[in-house]
């Protein structure tokens, strides 16, 4: 136990001492690292996952309506 409160401890003390969109990079064996990142830029990757993710969506669209595949539809007024 005594281990997992430096642990803590020790992954406190270095995140305070970075900045919001500063990595800390924890080094571990075999590869397999891990990356901390704050919320706030962890949100900022996020949402541009989710705008690059709806850009292909709509690429994705003008692909199909260049094709030919497109329906005309009359507006409805509400």
């Amino acid at each position: 136990m005594h281990n997992l409160n430096m642990a803590i401890y020790d992954l406190s003390h270095y995140s305070q001492k970075h900045t919001d969109y500063q990595l800390l990079t924890c080094c571990r064996k075999a590869n397999k690292n891990v990356v901390i990142l704050s919320l706030e830029r962890f949100n900022i990757m996020e949402k541009a996952i989710r705008n690059s993710q709806y850009l292909a969506k709509l690429d994705r669209a003008f692909d199909q309506l260049y094709a030919g595949e497109g329906q005309e539809h009359e507006l409805i007024e509400v």
